[in-house]
């Protein structure tokens, strides 16, 4: 790793941000590498029982086992899915609900990078597809986990990323399912309120792993600017997957009680010292997406 690793303001909350999740039963999609490993790894950390899922079934039972060497038998479990399709995750929920007795947490990581090119230059299906796993999967997902929170409350976190807050030219499809995540935690938490349901969506930041090979391999189809960025990412190391599992967790506790509706950054928000300004953050803008107008940036038109 070339300079040492960065050091993020969200990094302040590693150790201030540990909380307690015994007893507790936790869904975590894409938990069979990268992102959604490390939340499963947290939440294990944290004391909850944890069902990851992931569509590849061999990496999946790998990881489980991983997890099970960790952090000892009887409070992990793996179930194959595809989040894109409804039968899938309604047999991925029953089977949770299932092993855990019921489930007080999602952690929502499965996504793909999509099509890498110009949008007159990709194909039509691959960008579907991007958007089928992405947000669909997304909607999919929320959906049936909410349908078995009713009645008893729970927390969801939504991974968002790349292309939510601003362009992401050339990852057309990513960004559109990214920024429709916002956009449904957003919808999603005001419409579950009334049932004690708690949604959020997290941006991990750029973390290291296998996803970013696509890019690589994508070479000047991806744009100069950010090919040269993916390359000088990876070789600072990133943000840690560690930092973003452990705004996962946090968002999942009763520490994050009043927090939901809202786009969190996991490493520049300073996230968990957002419950002692819940007045602040309840029923306003702070931390979601919204149109800029002349006067924000102190013009007087419009």
């Amino acid at each position: 790793m070339s300079g040492g690793t960065r050091v993020y303001p969200g990094m302040r909350g590693l150790e201030m941000a540990r909380v307690d999740l015994s007893g507790r039963g936790c869904l975590v999609t894409g938990g069979s590498a990268g992102i959604g490993y490390a939340c499963a790894a947290e939440a294990l950390a944290a004391g909850a029982r944890v069902v990851i899922a992931a569509r590849g079934a061999e990496a999946l039972e790998a990881a489980r086992a991983r997890l099970e060497d960790e952090y000892g038998a009887g409070r992990v479990y793996a179930v194959c899915a595809d989040v894109g399709r409804e039968r899938d995750v309604v047999a991925l929920v029953d089977a949770a609900t299932e092993r855990l007795g019921r489930i007080d947490g999602l952690i929502h990581a499965a996504a793909v990078l999509g099509p890498i090119g110009r949008a007159v230059d990709v194909e039509p299906a691959a960008w579907w597809e991007a958007i089928r796993i992405d947000l669909f999967g997304t909607f999919l997902v929320a959906r049936e986990v909410a349908k078995a929170m009713r009645g008893r409350g729970g927390r969801m976190v939504l991974l968002s990323g790349g292309g939510a807050t601003s362009a992401f030219p050339n990852y057309t499809a990513y960004a559109c399912a990214k920024v429709g995540v916002v956009r449904f935690a957003e919808s999603l938490a005001a419409e579950l309120e009334a049932d004690g349901i708690a949604v959020n969506a997290l941006a991990p930041g750029f973390v290291a792993t296998r996803i970013h090979e696509a890019t690589l391999a994508a070479g000047e189809a991806a744009g100069a600017d950010y090919l040269r960025r993916t390359r000088e990412e990876l070789e600072a190391g990133g943000v840690p997957a560690t930092l973003a599992a452990r705004a996962a967790v946090f968002l999942l506790s009763d520490r994050a009680g009043g927090i939901t509706g809202k786009l969190v950054s996991a490493p520049w928000d300073t996230w968990w010292e957002w419950p002692a300004r819940s007045e602040a953050l309840a029923g306003g803008d702070l931390f979601t997406l919204r149109r800029i107008v002349p006067r924000d940036r102190g013009m007087e038109w419009q």
